[in-house]
């Protein structure tokens, strides 16, 4: 367990002459505070604040960051107030705390809207001060560090989120040992069985390797010191999740994962990286497309590097990366590299561009009122795999991998957005879809008879896009939701032989309310929308003399009502929403624990998503509901896997067996072989639930020679 002298040690090393005194006392508060609590490891709670803090001395933090580190649970945790921390600790530590607390006592529609909550309010304060980041941050290195006392559900959703969120903040931060340490905990507490069995694999191999590792090492360093060159070669294996997400992205076997280990040369200067990279060009031949400038053209984290990619004698290759001490130090540390907080330390210009990112999202998230389109656009900003291009000015600009022209037109104006017809890249026309590379000059043809389509949606890939497409077509479609719900009324009351007209005039804003809403239109939208029925509308209208003339619903037996309210709901209640038909998607076929999303779809009730379907991105928020299961039988629910192997004797009789003895039955079953000796198996088997699916899928990893199993989506 870390202590308060092991921080205060931490803070000498390196502000020798700082005041601690802050420090000193936030410690007695919060030991004072969290007096009594434990962990569920056991330990005394406080043992979590003095970790944390921990964590921020090593960030090389100000006294009111670490402050802030001891006492970022007291507010949420304890009877603690803002105020009072305000009055004893100051603005700022009380500021940062209070971006770091969860938002636990508001009640939310559901867990994804109480996430995107959480993560709009810390960027919302990080936008104020990026301290509130690091010290969150180090709060959750910490519980990622304890993750093991959780149940396993919320151990994996606590796991999935870290990917998710707070990995990406600390690579966008430049926070390089954080971010792996967060992402291998990630993928550990996800994929136990993987982890371990590539750990072990990754270890063998490293020790097979490491008189490699060192000739390599002796080779360039001798090579440098013939030119002249100081410099210091450092050879690191690649971190486990890296190495994962490359073998599953691209369906391979560790043995042809040939960049396990990454070679660094650190020198003095810029000019002589540029020197040094001739010289390792002149040792091994350059992989063509495989070289990387980030010290001319630095990320937007301010990383700087030279990357470059050779191929030895024997075939294999190596990744090389090349930089000063300076560099070395940034993509180490990061911010906290030249981020330091001391009186009268102001950030130099060339570091505000690493804040440019965080502006951006901030603009974009008051265009945005649907938390989850909030979340998803942090997300997809947090992976930026940057594309450098140019306008016709010679002004550069920055995209993420795999953005179009249409996300160069919005970065212009949204205008240019909206009637974006055509571009051309360096002089030649192109179709929107193309993917805008490094270095490209790109110029945006408009027209006024061109208008955003959801097709569009398909082609960005930068928040601000698509923001402004899915601002655009919510906009129309309400439109023509508003002219529908309108003329489906008209039919209704004519069919009553009610008087649309006055009905609405004398009681329309009453009967809205009625129905929860705040307009007459927001009413005739939903109508046209299907969110509430036209006879529901006229129901409300009808007089009462009328209502009794209605004829009596038929009454269903005790037994016919249980049989319908199976086939309608499938184990799916609907929040605000009955007697409405209910499927679930045949793209990612939700089971019982996968966390889902309602959509409804004119004339077929809703259809139920899982939240991580890539349908999911493209549908209109109006059309979302939140939906929860709600299984009281067992019950089976048909979905998807796939299952990579090598392409050998047995293994889909193996396979096939292995799900059998999970209780599990396949519907479903076809067999693809690739080039490289693999075979690809997909399967639709039925299960009861996710616990359910993921026994299915551990057995299935116990094959001897299963590379990967995992859910699949409909082709």
């Amino acid at each position: 367990m870390i202590r308060i002298n092991d921080i205060l040690e931490k803070i000498n090393s390196y502000l020798p002459d700082a005041d601690t005194s802050l420090v000193e006392k936030a410690y007695i508060y919060s030991a004072k505070v969290h007096a009594g609590q434990t962990r569920l490891s056991g330990e005394p709670y406080l043992s979590h604040p003095l970790a944390a803090a921990y964590i921020l001395a090593k960030l090389k933090l100000d006294m009111p960051s670490i402050a802030a580190g001891l006492l970022h649970d007291t507010i949420e945790d304890t009877l603690a107030t803002d105020k009072e921390l305000e009055e004893m600790f100051g603005k700022d530590v009380a500021l940062i705390v209070d971006g770091v607390t969860k938002l636990s006592k508001i009640e939310f529609q559901s867990r994804v809207h109480k996430q995107a909550e959480n993560t709009r309010k810390m960027i919302l304060a990080m936008s104020k001060d990026i301290r509130v980041l690091l010290v969150k941050l180090a709060d959750r290195l910490h519980n990622m560090r304890t993750l093991g006392y959780q149940k396993e559900r919320k151990r994996i959703k606590i796991a999935r989120e870290t990917l998710d969120i707070y990995a990406p903040l600390a690579s966008r931060l430049g926070i390089d040992w954080i971010k792996r340490e967060l992402e291998d905990l990630a993928f550990y507490n996800i994929y136990p069985e993987e982890f371990q069995a590539l750990r072990k694999q990754v270890e063998e191999r490293l020790g097979e390797r490491k008189v490699y590792v060192e000739e390599v090492k002796d080779l360039i360093a001798h090579k440098m010191a013939d030119f002249g060159l100081s410099c210091r070669v450092l050879g690191r294996p690649k971190h486990l999740y890296s190495i994962f997400r490359k073998i599953r992205t691209r369906n391979v076997s560790l043995d042809q994962v040939y960049d396990l280990i990454a070679f660094r040369i650190v020198l003095n200067t810029a000019k002589e990286c540029y020197e040094a990279l001739g010289i390792v060009h002149s040792l091994w031949k350059p992989v063509p497309g495989r070289f990387k400038d980030y010290i001319s053209l630095p990320k937007a984290n301010m990383y700087q590097s030279l990357h470059t990619t050779v191929i030895r004698p024997y075939g294999d290759r190596m990744e090389i990366q090349i930089r000063t001490e300076e560099m070395d130090r940034v993509a180490r540390e990061g911010i906290a590299a030249h981020w330091l907080y001391k009186e009268g330390r102001t950030v130099k210009k060339e570091q505000e561009r690493q804040f440019d990112w965080l502006q951006q999202l901030m603009e974009w998230q008051k265009e945005v009122d649907d938390p989850r389109e909030f979340l998803e656009s942090v997300k997809m900003d947090l992976f930026p795999n940057e594309v450098y291009v140019f306008t016709p000015d010679g002004e550069v600009k920055e995209f993420p991998s795999g953005a179009t022209p249409v996300d160069f037109a919005y970065a212009i104006h949204t205008e240019v957005g909206h009637h974006c017809a055509g571009a051309k890249i360096n002089g030649r026309m192109v179709p929107l879809r193309y993917q805008l590379k490094n270095g490209d000059v790109v110029e945006i043809i408009t027209s006024k008879q061109h208008v955003p389509s959801r097709d569009w949606l398909k082609l960005a890939k930068t928040s601000r896009a698509r923001a402004r497409i899915r601002h655009w077509i919510k906009t129309e479609e309400r439109e023509k939701s508003l002219a529908l719900g309108k003329d489906l009324c008209v039919r209704e009351f004519r069919k009553r032989r009610l008087d649309f007209s006055e009905l609405i005039r004398d009681k329309g804003a009453e009967v809205a309310q009625a129905l929860s809403f705040k307009t007459l239109e927001d009413l005739m939208v939903a109508v046209g929308y299907g969110k509430v029925s036209s006879a529901q509308v006229a129901g409300k209208f009808a007089p009462p003399e009328k209502a009794e003339e209605s004829p009596v619903p038929y009454e269903k037996s005790s037994k016919e009502a249980r049989r319908s309210r199976k086939k309608r709901r499938q184990g799916i209640l609907i929040h605000g929403l009955d007697d409405i038909m209910i499927h679930l998607g045949r793209c990612c076929t939700p089971v019982p624990g996968d966390d889902v999303v309602g959509y409804i779809t004119r004339g077929r009730g809703v259809t139920v998503h899982r939240e991580d379907c890539s349908n999911v991105r493209n549908m209109d928020p109006e059309r979302r509901v939140d939906v929860t299961w709600d299984v009281s039988e067992v019950e089976n629910f048909p979905v998807r896997i796939k299952v990579g192997t090598a392409d050998q004797k047995g293994m889909l009789a193996a396979v096939s067996n292995a799900i059998s003895v999970s209780e599990a039955n396949i519907l479903k079953a076809k067999v693809t072989t690739t080039p490289d000796d693999r075979a690809l198996f997909s399967f639709v088997v039925e299960v009861s639930d996710g616990d359910h699916l993921r026994k299915v899928f551990s057995g299935i990893r116990k094959v001897e020679g299963v590379i990967m199993v995992d859910r699949a989506t409909a082709g």
